[in-house]
Order: C-alpha cells, then sequence, then structure tokens
C-alpha cells in the first residue's frame, strides 16, 4: 500500500462533509493554505475534483457525492466499533463450562437473570474434565467457572466469591454431638472428585493428627455425595456455597452442616474468559450477569 496515503482519508471526510476548504481546515484545525494542497493531493489521488466552484460558494462533483458513504465505512474499519447494545435483541447461545456443583446451586437464579434481560440467549453448561485453557483458546467454550486452574497468562480472570469447605451428614447423626478429628476419623467418608483422587484438605489434616481417613466411596460430584449420605452415617464435605444455595440441600432438614474442627484454605471461584472476547458487548454483559447473581 506504498500509493496510498491513509491520513488523507479525515481530510476527504471533512471536505465531502464541510463542502468547503475553509471549512474543512476549521474542522481539522489546520490552515486554509495547508487544507488547500491536501486538496491537491486529495485530487491526484481520486483523479476527480472533488468540489468545485459554484458561483461563490462550492459544490461536490457526483464522485464526491459516492464517496461520501465509503469515506465513512473506511473510517469505521480503523474505529472502534459501536458500543450499542441491546441485550432483549440479543440472538446467541453461550457455552459455559463449569462444575455440577455451580450449576446446582447458581444455574437456576443465573438462567432466570439471563432469560429475564435477553429472552433468544442459551446457556449452555458443559462439565471439566480436566482444568486446561484448551477450550477457551479454541473458542468451544465462552466463559469457565472454577478455581484458578493450568491457565494460559493471557486468560482474563474475575474473581467472583470466596469458598470453604464444611462438613454435611444426615439429621441426627451422632458426629453432631462432638465434632472432633477422632470423630471424623471414625465415620466413613464419601470423598467427590471429578478425577477420582483421595487427598485433600481433611485427608491432610487427619494424617498430621495421626488419624487415617476411612473412604467409603469415591463419586463425580458433591450433590451425589450430599446424597449418599442421607440414609447411611456417612459424611460428605462440600463447599460452604452449595449448602447455602443448592434448591435441594439450603434449608433442608434431612440434612445438617456442621464446621470442620480445622483450618481449611479458602479457595477463589473465578470467571475466566479469553482475550478475543473481552471488549464483545454481549460477552461483557453475560460476565457482568454473571457476577451479579453470584454476589446476591
Amino acid at each position: 500500500m506504498n500509493t496510498v496515503d491513509l491520513n488523507l482519508l479525515p481530510a476527504l471526510d471533512a471536505l465531502l462533509s464541510e463542502g468547503s476548504v475553509v471549512g474543512a481546515a476549521r474542522r481539522l484545525g489546520l490552515s486554509e493554505s495547508a487544507m488547500s494542497r491536501t486538496l491537491g493531493r486529495l485530487r491526484a489521488a481520486t483523479g476527480d475534483a472533488l468540489l468545485v466552484r459554484a458561483g461563490r460558494a462550492m459544490v461536490l462533483t457526483p464522485h464526491a457525492e459516492a464517496l461520501r458513504s465509503q469515506v465513512q465505512d473506511t473510517q469505521a474499519l480503523l474505529s472502534p466499533p459501536a458500543q450499542r447494545f441491546a441485550a432483549a435483541e440479543l440472538q446467541r447461545h453461550f457455552t459455559l463450562r463449569t462444575n455440577e456443583g455451580f450449576v446446582e446451586a447458581f444455574g437456576s437464579a443465573l438462567i432466570a437473570a439471563v432469560r429475564a434481560q435477553a429472552p433468544g440467549v442459551q446457556l449452555r453448561f458443559m462439565p471439566k474434565a480436566e482444568k486446561n485453557d484448551r477450550p477457551l483458546r479454541s473458542g468451544d467454550v465462552d466463559l469457565e467457572i472454577g478455581v484458578l486452574g493450568n491457565m494460559g497468562p493471557e486468560i482474563r480472570l474475575q474473581a467472583l466469591f470466596r469458598d470453604r469447605f464444611v462438613g454435611v451428614v444426615r439429621a441426627g447423626h451422632p458426629l453432631l454431638a462432638d465434632v472432633t478429628l477422632a470423630q471424623l476419623a471414625a465415620y466413613g467418608h464419601i470423598v467427590a472428585s471429578r478425577r477420582g483422587e483421595l487427598g485433600g484438605p481433611v485427608h491432610e489434616a487427619l494424617l498430621a493428627a495421626g488419624f487415617t481417613r476411612q473412604v467409603a466411596a469415591v463419586v463425580p460430584a458433591f450433590s451425589t455425595a450430599v446424597a449418599l449420605t442421607l440414609h447411611s452415617d456417612w459424611l460428605a464435605l462440600v463447599p460452604h456455597t452449595l449448602c447455602l444455595h443448592h434448591p435441594l440441600i439450603k434449608d433442608n432438614p434431612a440434612f445438617a452442616m456442621f464446621e470442620l474442627p480445622f483450618a481449611t484454605p479458602e479457595v477463589t471461584v473465578s470467571q475466566l474468559w479469553h482475550p478475543r472476547l473481552e471488549q464483545d458487548a454481549a460477552h461483557r454483559w453475560l460476565r457482568d450477569t454473571v457476577r451479579q447473581v453470584c454476589r446476591a
């Protein structure tokens, strides 16, 4: 593009809009002589007079009239996108990758908030088989929600809330009378792990105190772990938010939640996205909606 001077576009736009050298010069903050020289360069570049005298005024040539919309379209290529956005008019689906616990605890409120503002939007939740940024990079996933894992440095992140682990047993469980490390070790544990792992903060705390945890079963989801405690003396260790927001667990007299007799590290649950969606108005609206639902 050695023969094209894109710096002439603003001058051409000013001349076509103002219809005079004087007006264009004033608009661009140039002298009248400088604007006249620029008009000469534009005439040479376009092969058209563009502005011609008609009595005491200047008028656009037919070619100049035809260039008006083209100049505006060309300038739009190098300008920020229009900021107009109406959620009610949006027709789109978003794919969110998260674990079952988040969907069960927050999914209903999130879907309701999205549908109230954007009836044409569909949310598609997909499970997290592993923690990596490949689905975000490939565009298969629009938004990931969870604890930060193996993500690339370019991935954007926003914290949603902090969480901690608590215990859940059936109502009337004998453990509730005295929650100690020895009691925790005495009952079978239902461990929730997508990858079948047996470790974790409870496991480590019991080992440090000289106890061995009895693992009765390993299941893929926290809600499954809670369900298995209903008719047994087993116990489950689950995120506190699950007990507060899961529609089948919160305020359910069949279950009892208890605090652990030792401190466990808090975790930060965040939403993550690829930078190509950073300025997308619809995606920004989705992120704001997720954040509002979680913080409510």
